[in-house]
């Protein structure tokens, strides 16, 4: 059943040369849902009948002028953090069992506007952290490439739908990882912004200062057309960026000739030695961005425990700063892993947060140095294949360091894209980060080694899952 499932770009072109229409493409979505749902519980809340109406009001738009966007008639879904007007928000808690929000979040409305078809809510963990969590109203997702691993979080439901087929594209949020995460063990691209590049108005706060929303799709170049859509400043988003939006996809196709890679050798080495498949992975995207003309040289920074810690103490203090009433009101509405780390936060001092900021300014400045010379930086997406979901630490960030945290302290975009397999045929990823609010040419780099190898061509084997339905 993979070889009907469609990029975003593959399906917009067939719409548009009028060869397939979006309530044909909406149907395809729902059936997959149908036949692999159960099994991977990416979705919260189906929104089937939202869904047909969207794309019976696509086709018809279309029909009469065109599409308006290349996302016009193409079936998406939301992390269930972000805010859509009159249908059921959770953040997988049962404090939000019945919140109904009256408005769309701001990125919810700019897909809306792009002509969408809203698929539903999308899994995530109990505000957006402290997964896989068993003990919440909902089941965490499962990863389609094997359903007894782990989807990587906390945008769960939006890596293992957009793998699956069951969306096209998603959105997806990240605070230390969430978006590129799931990118990388469910087999996907994910992109997280600049920060402050796409407004957060309207979606459940983890920690104001590293949230970022971002698109999660098949191809780099699905992410752009995304992105392109999601991008703007927002007044009612305090951190949003007041710029220029430029085309992120102006340099799709044009190949790295030029570019000026920096390896952190480092990180995936020292720091935190990855599996020999993550390793291959990375030494094959040097060799793929030398052959394509670009230049390779190593960049030293700081511990990648450094960017770690000073991340994990910042996150923890503005997560239970966001969550103390609830905290304080009802702790047994939460979960045991997010209520334990809601303590946690409880113990830190203000001293340690104003230490832990001296230490963030410290790091940004020592990573712009570092990116004044080269272009985009190359590292590893995850240090492994997707573990057994039942054998993820309760303290994950504490237990090791991983690779993403960095990029949310700096707040420099950073994309996660496949760049193999693994021993036991599950997903593998390198990482690429860039100057702040350069991601026309993060995505050029990313887009010139996905078109130069193969991953794209594969899909997770879904038959099993169909004859268990």
């Amino acid at each position: 059943m993979s070889t009907d499932i469609l990029a975003i770009s593959e399906a917009a072109a067939l719409i548009e040369a009028g060869k397939l229409s979006p309530v044909e493409l909406t149907e395809m979505c729902l059936a997959r849902v149908k036949a692999f749902e159960p099994e991977l519980h990416a979705f919260v809340t189906l929104t089937e009948d939202r869904a047909r109406a969207d794309a019976k009001k696509a086709e018809s738009e279309i029909k009469a002028s065109g599409p308006r966007s290349p996302l016009h008639g193409i079936p998406i879904g939301l992390k269930d953090i972000i805010d859509t007007k009159g249908i059921l928000t959770t953040c997988q808690s049962a404090h939000n069992l019945g919140n109904i929000p009256d408005a769309d979040a701001t990125c919810a409305a700019a897909l809306d506007a792009a002509g969408t078809v809203l698929m539903g809510k999308l899994t995530t963990h109990e505000f957006a952290d402290g997964g896989p969590s068993f003990d919440l109203p909902w089941p965490p997702s499962r990863n389609p490439w094997d359903t007894t691993r782990f989807t990587a979080g906390s945008s769960s439901g939006t890596g293992a739908a957009v793998a699956a087929g069951l969306v096209l594209g998603g959105l997806g949020t990240d605070t230390g990882g969430s978006i590129r995460g799931p990118a990388a063990l469910c087999g996907i691209v994910g992109l997280k912004p600049t920060y402050g590049l796409v407004s957060r108005s309207g979606v459940a706060p983890a920690a104001y200062s590293l949230d970022h929303i971002g698109p999660m799709a098949w191809t780099t170049e699905d992410c752009a057309l995304m992105l392109q859509a999601l991008a703007g400043h927002d007044p009612a988003d305090p951190a949003s960026a007041n710029r220029p939006v430029p085309d992120y996809t102006a340099g799709l196709g044009k190949g790295a000739k030029g570019l000026k890679v920096g390896v952190l050798r480092r990180w995936h080495e020292t720091d935190r030695p990855v599996a020999d498949a993550v390793k291959a992975g990375i030494d094959v995207a040097i060799a793929t961005y030398e052959s394509l003309g670009a230049e390779v040289v190593e960049i030293k920074l700081s511990a990648m425990q450094e960017y770690n810690a000073a991340g994990f103490f910042i996150s923890t203090v503005e997560r239970g700063a966001a969550y103390e009433r609830m905290m304080l009101k009802n702790p047994e509405k939460f979960g045991q892993r997010y209520r334990d780390r809601l303590v946690f936060a409880a113990l830190c001092t203000g001293m340690d947060y104003v230490q832990a900021l001296r230490r963030r300014r410290e790091l940004i400045a020592e990573m712009a140095a570092a990116m004044a010379g080269v272009d985009v930086l190359l590292t590893a997406g995850n240090p492994d294949e997707a573990p057994p979901i039942d054998q993820v630490p309760r303290w994950d960030n504490l237990d090791k360091p991983n690779f993403t945290m960095a990029f949310n302290l700096t707040g420099m975009p950073a994309i996660c894209v496949p760049s193999g397999f693994g021993p036991n045929g599950l997903p593998v990823s390198i990482q690429l980060a860039a100057r702040p609010f350069a991601e026309a040419v993060l995505l050029q780099a990313a887009h010139a080694f996905e078109q130069a190898t193969s991953w794209r061509d594969r899909r997770p084997d879904m038959l099993g899952l169909a004859k268990a339905a």
